[in-house]
């Protein structure tokens, strides 16, 4: 993890989980994590696996131009990383397993990177119901606010394993699929 977004978003959810594989989308407390809300989102889990958005901070709807909240976390993604970002969510859903991932995307012919974290949240204590994200810039683009992205593609992703997280950031270098890929059997790498 690279970015302070990411890593407090991970700490916060950490700690509410304790000892059980995901937290209750109830314990969270916005307030707890004002300084980072702009850059997150909550996923509902639907029976169709549509992926509804049900809340998204105001830097990822500056991205886009447009509030989120209502639309498909799918949608976000160009048709060929459709597939691979489902089943990043099912895994994370099912498995109960946090995802780090890094991202690309262009508006203008001016291209950022990303980095997004995915968290299974329980709902009402039912599992397979919630996920909790971030979606933040590595370096802000000057774009910004006024000029909408378009579909962001998966460079690299790896499930986080307790193994992984005791690791240094420099043993996990974003964009480097193959060494990401082998920071955890389960992880998988996109192209």
């Amino acid at each position: 993890m690279k970015l302070p977004v990411t890593r407090d978003l991970h700490d916060y959810w950490d700690r509410l989980k304790g000892e059980r594989a995901a937290p209750d989308r109830a314990d969270i407390d916005p307030v707890a994590i004002r300084q980072i809300l702009a850059d997150t989102f909550i996923i509902e889990v639907d029976a169709s696996r549509r992926f509804p958005l049900r809340l998204c901070g105001a830097r990822i709807n500056a991205l886009w131009l447009a509030e989120q909240k209502g639309r498909q976390f799918l949608n976000w993604w160009s048709s060929q990383h459709w597939r691979d970002i489902a089943a990043a969510l099912r895994q994370v859903v099912d498995k109960e397993t946090p995802l780090l991932a890094h991202a690309a995307g262009a508006a203008g012919g001016e291209s950022a990177e990303f980095e997004l974290l995915l968290l299974p949240l329980r709902h009402f204590g039912a599992r397979r119901s919630r996920v909790l994200g971030s979606l933040a810039p590595i370096r802000p683009p000057v774009w910004l606010g006024m000029r909408p992205i378009g579909y962001l593609d998966v460079v690299a992703s790896r499930t986080l394993s307790e193994k992984a997280m005791e690791a240094s950031d420099d043993d996990w270098p974003l964009g480097s699929a193959r060494r990401m890929a082998a920071a955890d059997g389960a992880s998988r790498s996109f192209s």
